[in-house]
């Protein structure tokens, strides 16, 4: 679907230079009444609608964050599932990088994915048996096997639950790696294992919106990932990584 991919390559980058112009007001963040601490900013709904409207060319179902579920206009089986700021609270308070994310999904298969990274302006895009490119050179995943030499990247997602069991999960996945990152973007942090620099992701009740894109261009690079859902819609629990290095299951 080369001429679909050359759509979200388009629209990912015109979002990036939508992003780069906001104005100071569309970065204020407020809290979302219906997810207890999540946070919005204006520029999420300002990046949606260029996104929308561009993809929405296609007649393809269309997922995303802000709007929810759009449905197509052909009865295709592929779906668009886009992010419009994964990293919000980054890119307000400037406190690191976040993207722009968009994954061409066959019912709960990313088939590939693009990312616009900012501030870095980057694109990244790829998918299984497609390989996976970051600003135009090929990526791969480490080569790093032992743990004690690895490094995870992790979070804690608006809608964790700060349970023990939960929490004895998380402390389990950070005790067995040499080193743990928490970047604020699940986006980026799959990036960061697609090409390379950290060898291992894992999240517990991410959105799917959070790491479609990210998934894609993971196997892109040649990287491995499992996800189960969980109790609510669009959420899933989700291990990930280099395919030497393993994130423990329980």
């Amino acid at each position: 679907m080369q001429p679909e991919l050359k759509l979200a390559k388009a629209a990912v980058l015109e979002a990036l230079k939508v992003l780069a112009r906001v104005k100071p007001a569309a970065k204020k963040l407020r809290p979302d009444m219906r997810v207890p601490r999540e946070m919005k900013a204006y520029a999420d709904q300002i990046l949606e609608d260029v996104l929308i409207k561009k993809l929405g060319r296609t007649g393809l179902e269309i997922l995303s964050e802000e709007t929810g579920f759009l449905p197509g206009r052909d009865g295709n089986c592929h779906r668009w599932v886009v992010d419009p700021l994964d990293g919000t609270v980054n890119f307000s308070r400037g406190l690191g990088s976040c993207a722009i994310s968009v994954a061409l999904c066959r019912g709960p298969t990313p088939i590939w994915g693009v990312l616009g990274e900012f501030p870095s302006g980057n694109l990244a895009w790829g998918g299984a048996g497609q390989g996976a490119y970051l600003a135009g050179k090929s990526i791969h995943v480490s080569s790093i096997s032992e743990k004690r030499k690895a490094v995870l990247c992790t979070g804690f997602p608006s809608r964790f639950d700060f349970k023990n069991h939960e929490i004895r999960q998380m402390n389990k996945w950070f005790s067995s790696f040499g080193k743990v990152r928490m970047l604020g973007a699940a986006a980026v942090s799959l990036l960061q294992v697609a090409r390379g620099a950290a060898d291992a992701y894992a999240e517990r009740a991410v959105m799917w919106w959070d790491v479609a894109a990210g998934l894609a261009i993971l196997e892109g690079a040649g990287g491995a990932y499992e996800i189960r859902p969980r109790e609510q819609k669009y959420t899933f629990d989700v291990r990930a990584g280099n395919g030497r290095v393993t994130v423990p299951r329980k």
